[in-house]
């Protein structure tokens, strides 16, 4: 068996350094291209990511991480666990990551504790496992016809199982990872990886009782290529012995997020993640090496500690930046540069202890009146029906706004002519709204481009850059703020657009503004001071346009924090525990200055909310909405004891599909049976941005027509 390369990453980014991949994707779907040329974008999109790993010097080329829509889709297809409903569509692969007219998708959530989204896999009794390699040999051979031989990458099979709850078909799953393993060695390849981040997160005796299995089961395997076991986003801890344990040659440690393993590692080949894959920071030599020092294994390569999916591509592409500013900036391209270096410098050790840093007092969650107050209250200043429908906020971002938004920034258009066509942009949304009959509205966002880069552009203490983006899920992405500095607000700045929308209308229209765990969670942040203390200071910005808000007579204030559930540490649960009390205490902070009649609400979505629910009850919010549609009104088993206003969707809006009114009144049924009717809004799963009029009014008809049916109903 070769030895591992010294240098390698753990994935790369795969949307194409100019968005080529979204670009042929919505093509595909809008029936514009072939599904020919969505592949040709897809192998010049590889090529292209292989050519420059290897000039900048990298030795361990990886592959099978480029994907059209997510990698754990991909690895479902790769073991034949495609739910038979889906088999019969044109294309099953997006049939299952979007739907069709006629077949709701898989549901959707974030990849551990990050801002990317996969598909979550569907395994029933009927699910017959059947390996189809097709995707990973076809990579390998395409490379290798290019003059690169690379290392397939694969979702775990322990980690492919815990993410789809069927741990208890590990032993079929493994037939089909030992076939696979020997297509690979048939095929030449030298070594493979297989993803296992979920071992970070304290696993179970099950689940290490299921890494032994697995492994020893695998490393058994006659003629297979080295098996390299990747983890990330934390500690190992008691999973790293089990592993070492066991026949696997190399073994991937994050030791940003992560300390230096005190497991001797002695005949195994460590794969040291130096250089960090969720940060745009440069890194310290002198710490990375330190680190690598530290290690005690028979062979130690120099790799990223996570896939570097998770940042923009390259810093070069980013001129307009303050130079000080970019001197500091690590984005993938940078990333690899810094690998290689590492790996050709010698090691030593031991780590320098890190910069003391003060801390803050304990928390003090800053409150309101008792919701009971607030809300007799807001029900007389509101006067709202039963069931009262509302949107979450953004509404489609048209092509013609996009475009005038391109050309304020190419300077073809004056700020005046574009601030008239935004306004008549919210007039048209707040039209709509009233032709459908929805009770609270929105004005439908159309001068943000992000429901945090728009923030951050008006805040002190952040950049943006014109071309980091990185991938949300599918052909979504965003360009994360880069928050260097202390935050201020120099001013208000939803104030005037909130004004202008309620001048429209005499229905309230809800003033929109992004919570301070999303905005920090969503952007890169400094790394010289504690987390705590960059939410705080946001916090206290967000409580300043609150009050605006306020004055200016907007009575429903919505603060959103659909990144609350991602922030949340993998491991331990005191951890879990110290970070729920300050976040919570954060966003009460940032609401904390709002009177009794004024409503605040706040919105999750696609991050497993139910884990949390007791803290999001404790963001003491008048009216929480949050995703249900997609995931099959799941959060309703848990929603009991909650005592404050939901709002569950009854519409799933990442998927094309619209949902028929009786669609929708089963789902409204579901919920007035888990909650008090009083208590109960009607609502999307998420934002409207990524959908076209003619989807938006078709679903929201529906919601209403279901909503109406089920309020004469409830008071006939």
């Amino acid at each position: 068996m070769s030895p591992f390369p010294k240098s390698t990453v753990l994935g790369y980014p795969r949307i194409g350094p100019r968005r080529e991949l979204k670009r042929a994707l919505e093509s595909y779907w809008d029936g514009r291209s072939s599904r020919a040329e969505l592949d040709r974008v897809g192998a010049g999109i590889r090529g292209e990511t292989w050519r420059s790993l290897a000039e900048l010097g990298l030795e361990g080329l990886p592959s099978n991480t480029f994907s059209l829509y997510d990698q754990v889709l991909d690895t479902a297809v790769l073991l034949g666990a495609v739910p038979e409903r889906y088999r019969a569509a044109e294309d099953p692969y997006f049939a299952m990551a979007r739907g069709t007219e006629g077949l709701a998708p898989l549901r959707m959530t974030k990849w551990f504790d990050t801002n990317y989204h996969y598909i979550v896999p569907e395994i029933g009794p009927d699910t017959v496992f059947k390996l189809d390699a097709g995707k990973p040999l076809g990579e390998v051979r395409e490379a290798r016809a290019l003059g690169y031989e690379t290392r397939p990458v694969i979702v775990g099979p322990v980690t492919f199982l815990l993410l789809a709850g069927a741990l208890e078909r590990l032993d079929e799953v493994l037939g089909c990872y030992e076939e696979l393993l020997g297509a690979l060695a048939a095929e030449g390849v030298a070594w493979v990886q297989l993803d296992e981040p979920a071992l970070v997160a304290d696993p179970t005796p099950e689940e290490l009782a299921a890494v032994r299995t697995a492994y020893e089961r695998l490393g058994a395997a006659r003629g297979r290529p080295g098996l390299f076991v990747a983890s990330y986003f934390g500690d190992l801890g008691e999973a790293l012995p089990v592993l070492a344990a066991t026949p696997v040659e190399a073994i991937g440690v994050d030791l940003v997020r992560g300390g230096v393993p005190v497991v001797d590692l002695t005949g195994k080949t460590v794969v040291a993640g130096v250089v960090s894959g969720r940060d745009v920071w440069r890194t310290s030599a002198e710490r990375a090496l330190a680190a690598l020092g530290s290690v005690r294994a028979s062979r130690v390569t120099v790799s990223t500690s996570c896939s570097l999916l998770h940042v923009p591509y390259d810093v070069a592409a980013e001129p307009e930046l303050d130079p000080a500013l970019r001197s500091r900036l690590a984005f993938a391209e940078q990333k690899v540069a810094e690998v290689v270096t590492l790996a050709a410098a010698e090691f030593h050790g031991p780590a320098p202890a890190g910069p003391s840093v003060a801390l803050a007092g304990p928390v003090v969650a800053e409150g309101r009146s008792p919701y009971a107050v607030r809300a007799a209250a807001q029900a007389e200043h509101l006067r709202l029906p039963p069931l009262p429908i509302t949107t979450i906020g953004s509404f489609p971002q048209t092509g013609e706004l996009r475009a005038a938004r391109a050309a304020v920034t190419a300077g073809t258009l004056t700020q005046e002519e574009y601030e008239r066509r935004v306004e008549a942009e919210m007039e048209h949304a707040i039209r709509v709204q009233e032709r459908l009959g929805l009770d609270v509205l929105v004005h439908g966002e159309p001068e943000r481009n992000d429901m945090v880069q728009y923030f951050a552009e008006h805040l002190d203490g952040f950049a943006v850059t014109r071309n980091g983006w990185v991938q949300s899920y599918g052909s979504r992405c965003t360009r994360p703020p880069i928050l260097h500095g202390d935050v201020g607000r120099p001013e208000p700045i939803t104030v005037r657009w909130a004004t202008y929308a309620q001048s429209l209308t005499d229905k309230p229209v809800k003033g929109m503004l992004t919570g301070p765990v999303t905005i920090v969670a969503w952007s890169f942040v400094r790394d010289d001071l504690p987390l705590r203390e960059v939410v705080f200071q946001v916090a206290d910005a967000v409580r300043e346009e609150v009050r605006d808000l306020e004055a200016v007579g907007v009575s429903i204030i919505q603060v959103d924090e659909p990144a609350l559930r991602e922030l949340l540490p993998l491991a331990p649960l005191a951890a879990q525990e110290e970070y729920l009390e300050w976040a919570v205490a954060a966003y009460r902070r940032a609401t904390s200055g709002a009177g009794d009649r004024t409503q605040i609400h706040t919105h999750l979505c696609y991050s497993d909310a139910g884990q949390i629910l007791t803290a999001i009850d404790g963001l003491d919010a008048d009216v929480t909405t949050i995703e249900s549609a997609r995931s099959g009104a799941r959060i309703l088993g848990a929603v009991e004891s909650f005592g404050r206003g939901l709002g569950p969707g009854v519409y799933d809006i990442h998927s094309p599909r619209v949902p028929g009114a009786e669609e929708v009144e089963e789902l409204l049924r579901r919920t007035v049976r888990a909650l008090p009717v009083e208590r109960v809004w009607v609502n999307p799963d998420c934002g409207l941005k990524t959908r076209t009029y003619e989807q938006v009014e078709a679903a929201l008809a529906n919601v209403v027509t279901a909503t109406r049916r089920l309020r004469a109903e409830l008071h006939a």
